[in-house]
């Protein structure tokens, strides 16, 4: 009886062992590939817990989320015969799903290491080969992993399609320390030529500026000139058609003055018409004699007299030879 409880732990422990064995977990961004006498079968499981035949079947899990793969220290010998290493090459990149069980199949689970790894090495030795230390170390190099890059996605493109290159980078090369020391000596002397070219674009970009500034200047001081004058010609206009306009009115006043000086006069003389009656001049012949008659005493009497003040004239002689007669007449009577 105790042979037979014994048994049954056996067994009872053996089969718990074989269903923990058979008990597998596939992390997320994995898939699990299985192996069974070698053979790769076609079944592929998705994240979780999965069972599988144990001691006879073995899984092996594959990503399929973007990796980072790191290529170090890669040789590579450029034209002139000068040894160069690259201390790290990065590929970023990423494997379909539906199609992990054929690359798998072609290339194993460490796939990366025919398809990316290899291919790497090989690429970045032909390039070099193809130039110089100046070109892979200075002039080139922002080329390298782009060329890299397109190299890589063409030959996986027939090699391996699911299997996608997102990017490349790749670190600055190792060279010998002679040559190091020689670029950057060229280095800052390039550095010190970029320094004089930057100063002197600024310097001729302060003289442009200035020059513009000087024409901006020139050219407002013409402006206002040009406003000023205008300026000045406008009033002159204003106080040219003023004058105008007072000349205009003075004109008309003068000849408004005239016309009614002309009719005034005329209406005078119309008046002295009507007036010099024979009888009006008789009257004031008389008032003339009246007004102007002197008396002159004495033993001699001029023969002639001239009124000076301006207001006699004939009046005045006649008045003087009336005169003359008159004591005449008196002096024969006494």
């Amino acid at each position: 009886m105790a042979n037979v409880i014994l048994g049954g732990f056996l067994v009872l422990a053996i089969g718990t062992a074989l269903v923990s064995i058979s008990i597998h977990k596939v992390e997320e961004g994995h898939v699990g590939v299985y192996f069974r006498g070698g053979a790769l079968l076609r079944s592929i499981s998705h994240p979780g817990f999965h069972l599988m035949f144990p001691l006879v079947t073995s899984v092996r899990p594959v990503q399929i989320t973007l990796q980072s793969d790191e290529v170090k220290n890669v040789p590579c010998g450029t034209s002139s015969g000068v040894l160069l290493y690259f201390d790290r090459i990065e590929v970023v990149n990423i494997l379909d799903a539906e199609s992990v069980h054929d690359i798998v199949r072609k290339y194993t689970v460490d796939y990366d290491k025919t398809l990316i790894f290899n291919k790497v090495h090989h690429e970045l030795n032909q390039f070099c080969s193809a130039h110089t230390v100046q070109e892979v170390y200075i002039d080139l190099f922002d080329k390298i992993d782009e060329n890299l890059k397109t190299a890589l996605e063409s030959d996986l493109h027939s090699m391996a399609p699911g299997l996608h290159i997102q990017a490349v980078r790749v670190t600055k090369p190792k060279i010998p320390d002679g040559i190091r020391i020689n670029f950057e000596k060229m280095e800052v002397e390039k550095t010190r030529l970029l320094i004089t070219q930057q100063t002197q674009k600024v310097v001729e970009k302060e003289a442009e500026t200035q020059r513009k500034r000087t024409v901006i200047e020139a050219e407002t001081v013409a402006e206002v000139s040009k406003i000023q004058y205008q300026q000045k010609i406008t009033e002159k206009e204003s106080q040219k058609q003023m004058s105008q306009i007072e000349d205009e009115t003075f004109l008309a006043k003068e000849i408004a003055k005239a016309d009614a000086e002309f009719y005034a006069e005329k209406r005078r003389a119309e008046a002295n018409t009507l007036r010099l009656t024979a009888q009006f001049l008789e009257l004031k012949r008389y008032e003339a004699l009246a007004s102007n008659m002197k008396i002159y005493f004495g033993p001699t009497i001029p023969q002639f007299f001239a009124d000076s003040r301006g207001g006699g004239g004939d009046a005045s002689i006649a008045a003087s030879a009336a005169a003359k007669k008159t004591l005449n007449e008196k002096t024969v009577e006494e």
